[in-house]
């Protein structure tokens, strides 16, 4: 019998009640945002959202789905110890690192309703240098003070890793995964994309600065990167990435076709 590798997956619109849909239409077209921005690393890497009134239950992309695929309807359901418990009938499963990595987050912060981890090339350059991330622009003085590091201990597929991917976390909403890559996490999805997108600048911006040797770039004082990170914080001004979520789906809306709609 021949595996069922389509990407053509019935609409669950109907079957699963309104808040559980728009987390579902939400997390599908940040997945698709993330392939717009360059962030993706072919099938791999995930982001997992917290399903509405449902305790201890996470959305989760299909292995084998390139992130311009997926759709409302195709994210698997399952809990924070990788179970399924709904996903399309398909040949594709989940990635083990997926609810490794996501799931023990999601149990330890419960302010936490979404979690973006990605293997770009920017984040693994800037995972790999000793400094870590620098305050060198505007865009990363928002991390100041306010990023972790998590140390590599090679694919994340060890459950007594999580322990540790916790305690580095801390009450941090961004961290660097040494040698490997970036995450975020936040208390919607509108606000994790916006703050990862902006940890991936704050990496672009980076490598191409120290391009030209390290000696010749310039962090700003600590007490102007304090009062800018504390611009920074969702209490102070805005939780960033709300407002601007609006225009990214109006321009996902304006999308051509060719691949299915992010919100079927």
């Amino acid at each position: 019998m021949s595996l069922n590798y389509s990407t053509d997956f019935p609409s669950l619109k109907d079957q699963v009640d309104a808040a559980e849909w728009r987390t579902r239409v939400d997390l599908a077209a940040c997945y698709r945002l993330m392939d717009r921005y360059g962030m993706t690393d072919m099938i791999y890497n995930h982001i997992t959202a917290q399903i509405p009134g449902k305790k201890e239950r996470l959305l989760i992309n299909l292995y084998g789905l390139l992130y311009k695929e997926i759709t409302a309807s195709s994210l698997v359901e399952i809990d924070y110890d990788g179970n399924v418990h709904r996903s399309p009938e398909t040949a594709y499963g989940i990635n083990r690192s997926g609810y490794v990595i996501h799931g023990c987050i999601h149990r330890a912060r419960p302010d936490v309703h979404c979690i973006i981890h990605t293997h770009t090339r920017a984040g693994m350059a800037v995972s790999a240098m000793d400094c870590g991330l620098l305050p060198i622009t505007q865009t990363a003085s928002r991390f100041y003070g306010h990023i972790a590091y998590h140390e590599f201990e090679g694919p994340a597929i060890d459950l007594d890793e999580q322990a540790r991917l916790v305690a580095d976390l801390g009450p941090h909403n961004a961290m660097i995964l040494r040698n490997h890559g970036l995450l975020v996490c936040a208390p919607s999805i509108p606000q994790a994309f916006n703050l990862m997108y902006h940890l991936e600048l704050s990496c672009r911006a980076q490598v191409d600065a120290m391009s030209g040797g390290l000696e010749h770039v310039k962090i700003p004082s600590d007490e102007v990167l304090a009062r800018a990170a504390h611009l920074y914080q969702p209490g102070t001004r805005r939780p960033y990435g709300e407002l601007e979520w609006h225009a990214l789906l109006r321009w996902l809306d304006a999308e051509p076709g060719g691949f299915p709609r992010y919100d079927s």
